[in-house]
C-alpha cells in the first residue's frame, strides 16, 4: 500500500504526546498518584510508525476501561492535484479543508480537545479511559497490532472500544438537515488473492489451444457468475430494517423483505444488484489487476490477476479461497498473498446504543440511529479480532456528496465538527460519568 507523504505527521505525533502529557502534569501530586497510577502517557515508535497511549484514570466503580481509537496518519496527496495545500488547514465556506479532516484528524482533535475539557472540568469518569491514537492505520495497522499484542498490558484489560474512525452522521443533500447517523459494529475481512495459469507458451505464429490469457478469461467469467451465499448478523439486519422504512420501491420492498426472512433469496438477489448493498448481504470477490505474457510475439507462459474480496465477518480466508478454486476449475492456482485480521461482528450493547443516540440528539434531536457493518477495514477489525468489541461512533456529519475521504479536496463542515465537541463529552460523560 501507498505510504502518506504527510510531512505533518511526525510533528503531530509529538505534539499530542505533549499535550496529553501537559494534562497530566496539571494535576496536583497527590492527585496525579490517585489518577494515574502506573502509566499516564506512552508514546513509542515502531518502524518509523507511532502509537499515543494515554490513560484517563477512572476509580473503578463503572467497570472495565474503555478505549478511544483513532489514527494519526492519513493517505497520500499531490499538491499539484489540489485546489488548497492538503497539509495545510483551510477554513472556506463553511467547511474545513485538508488532508484528514474527515478521515480522521477531525475527530481524533475532537477526542483529545474533549479529554482536556473533561480534565479541566475536574471529572473523574467512573472506569479507566484509555487513548489509542495508531500511526498506520491507511497501510499495514502494525501500531494496533502490536497495542493489542505485545503492548496489550497497556489497555488494562478493556471492556470494549470506541473507534472514531467508523460511523457517521448524514447531511440531507437538499436540506444540509441530519438524516440519519449511522453506528459501526462489524467490518468485513481485507483478504486478495491471486489467480495463476501458466502455460509452455510458443512462438505466436502457431497458437495453442490451451493459451493462458483464455483460460484466466474464463476462469475470472466463472467468478463474476459465482455469487458468495447471503449472510446476516444483527448489525445488517437492524441497517435493513431501518433502511426499508425509507426506502421507495423495490430496492426498498427488499431491504424490509430480507430483514424480516434473511433466507429469501429473491430479497437478497435484489440487494445483490445494488452496489452499495450487495457488500452487506455476503462476501464479495471482485478482479482488479490482470498481468500476462512477456513479448507481443509470444504465447504467453502465465496470465495472473488478481482478485480483492471483502469477507462476511466470521468466514475464514480458507473457505473463500476453496471457493474460488472450486469456481475456476482445475489448472489455475489460487492463493492467498494478502490479508486482514478476521473478526466477529460486535455484540450490539444497549448502553453503548443508547449513549450514542444521547450523544446524536445532543445536536441533532430526533435523528434515527441505524446500526451498520462496513465494508471497509480500520483498526476496529484489529481490536475485534483481539477479542475486544468495538463500536464506531464518528462525530461527523456530512452529506455523501461532500464525502471526499481519500480523494481530492478532502473536506468537513465546520459546523458539524464542532457539533462533534459535543458528540464525543456527551458520550464519554454517559459511559463512564454518573
Amino acid at each position: 500500500m501507498t505510504q502518506s507523504n504527510d510531512p505533518t505527521h511526525a510533528f503531530a505525533a509529538e505534539w499530542l504526546a505533549g499535550l496529553l502529557d501537559a494534562i497530566h502534569r496539571n494535576l496536583e501530586p497527590a492527585e496525579q498518584g490517585r489518577l494515574f497510577e502506573g502509566c499516564a502517557l506512552v508514546h513509542y515508535r515502531m518502524a518509523g510508525m507511532d502509537e499515543i497511549v494515554a490513560r484517563y484514570a477512572g476509580d473503578g466503580t463503572g467497570g472495565r476501561p474503555i478505549v478511544l481509537l483513532a489514527h494519526m496518519d492519513v493517505v497520500a496527496a499531490k499538491r499539484e492535484d489540489w485546489t488548497r495545500d492538503p497539509f495545510t488547514l483551510v477554513e472556506e465556506n463553511g467547511y474545513f479543508f485538508g488532508r484528514g479532516t474527515s478521515d480522521i484528524k477531525g475527530d481524533l482533535a475532537l477526542i483529545a480537545a474533549t479529554f482536556i475539557r473533561l480534565k479541566a472540568e475536574g471529572f473523574v469518569p467512573t472506569r479507566d479511559l484509555i487513548i489509542a491514537f495508531s500511526g498506520d492505520e491507511e497501510t499495514d495497522m502494525a501500531t494496533t497490532r502490536s497495542l493489542v499484542g505485545k503492548h496489550r498490558a497497556l489497555l488494562r484489560d478493556p471492556e470494549f472500544a470506541l473507534n472514531a474512525d467508523g460511523g457517521v452522521g448524514v447531511l440531507d443533500e437538499t436540506t444540509g438537515e441530519a438524516a440519519v447517523y449511522y453506528v459501526q459494529g462489524a467490518e468485513k475481512l481485507y483478504a486478495t488473492y491471486e489467480l495463476n495459469v501458466r502455460n509452455p507458451g510458443g512462438h505466436s505464429s502457431e497458437p495453442r489451444l490451451d493459451n493462458a490469457i483464455y483460460q484466466l478469461a474464463d476462469a475470472l467469467k466463472a467468478v463474476e457468475a459465482y455469487h458468495f451465499p447471503a449472510m446476516w448478523n444483527d448489525w445488517t439486519i437492524g441497517s435493513f430494517r431501518a433502511s426499508g422504512a425509507v426506502t421507495p420501491g423495490a430496492l426498498g420492498e427488499a431491504m424490509k423483505r430480507f430483514a424480516a426472512n434473511p433466507r429469501d433469496e429473491a430479497a437478497a438477489n435484489v440487494l445483490y444488484e445494488n452496489p452499495s448493498y450487495v457488500g452487506l448481504t455476503r462476501t464479495t470477490c471482485i478482479p482488479t489487476r490482470l498481468t500476462a505474457g512477456h513479448a507481443d510475439n509470444a504465447l504467453p507462459q502465465s496470465a495472473t490477476a488478481t482478485v480483492n474480496c471483502r469477507i462476511f465477518p466470521g468466514v475464514g480466508f480458507e473457505p473463500v479461497r476453496a471457493a474460488l478454486a472450486h469456481v475456476v476449475g482445475e489448472g489455475v492456482e489460487v492463493r492467498l498473498t494478502d490479508e486482514g485480521t478476521p473478526s466477529e461482528a460486535s455484540p450490539m450493547r444497549e448502553d453503548v446504543m443508547t449513549a450514542v443516540a444521547n450523544a446524536v440528539h445532543a445536536s441533532y434531536p430526533g435523528t434515527p440511529i441505524v446500526p451498520q457493518m462496513a465494508a471497509y477495514a480500520t483498526d476496529g477489525s484489529v481490536f475485534r479480532g483481539a477479542g475486544i468489541p468495538t463500536y464506531g461512533v464518528s462525530g461527523v456529519f456530512i452529506k455523501d456528496s461532500e464525502s471526499f475521504s481519500h480523494g481530492l479536496n478532502e473536506r468537513v463542515p465546520v459546523r458539524s465538527f464542532y457539533n462533534g465537541l459535543t458528540h464525543w463529552y456527551v458520550l464519554i460523560k454517559q459511559l463512564a460519568g454518573r
